[in-house]
């Protein structure tokens, strides 16, 4: 049983795509037990209250350290008994400790195919422009295992979508957010399933 820990800053509209498979049936074996977020006002926390799911806001600027913030997360997290992490546009880098408490048991979704147009600062709008201004035909949507690097643990799942001739960043980051609503719950679904073995990149999906 995947018990989940979803943390977000955002809106949280990959989040509610996870929920609505659950609720669906359509990733069994799956339970989210804590949503957390560096921002307060974040639509993720609002959502996960709605559902009556526990939500917290944690920052490490409550904190006189780092090392007591990583300490409180790893705490909650625990306590809750989160045995596997989702990032949905959660937008700070996970501490190292954090990473190597659930090592290959965090994953990340990215919005374009990586390794190309990752790393720091690439997120949002900032990576359907790079991908316009490189000329390329095709993006898409990256579930990845997060480890200590940005965006470079091995990749789980992919999918592509065509960049049209007349497309812009928004037109763009719309379509690749459609494609990770459906991407994300079927990568969750794989580690549900034991389908997914990290030896050495790249991973094996078993089907």
């Amino acid at each position: 049983m995947l018990q989940l820990a979803v943390l977000g800053s955002g809106r949280g509209s990959n989040f509610q795509a996870i929920l609505s498979a659950i609720q669906r049936g359509e990733l069994t074996g799956v339970s989210v037990k804590l949503v957390i977020s560096n921002n307060s006002a974040a639509g993720i926390l609002e959502i996960a209250r709605t559902q009556g799911i526990p939500s917290l806001h944690i920052s490490q600027k409550q904190f006189a350290t780092e090392g007591a913030f990583v300490d409180a997360m790893l705490d909650v997290l625990r306590a809750h008994s989160v045995n596997f992490i989702v990032l949905a546009g959660y937008m700070k880098r996970l501490h190292p400790r954090l990473v190597a408490s659930y090592k290959n048991r965090v994953i990340n979704i990215h919005p374009a195919l990586l390794p190309e147009f990752g790393g720091e600062g690439m997120y949002g709008i900032h990576v359907h422009r790079a991908v316009l201004a490189a000329g390329r035909p095709v993006s898409g949507a990256t579930v990845h295992i997060v480890d200590e690097e940005y965006d470079r643990g091995p990749i789980v799942l992919q999918r592509r979508v065509t960049v049209a001739p007349d497309e812009t960043p928004e037109s763009l980051a719309a379509k690749v957010l459609a494609v990770e609503h459906g991407l994300y719950p079927e990568a969750i679904r794989l580690f549900a399933e034991g389908r997914v073995t990290v030896t050495e990149r790249p991973i094996a999906v078993h089907t």
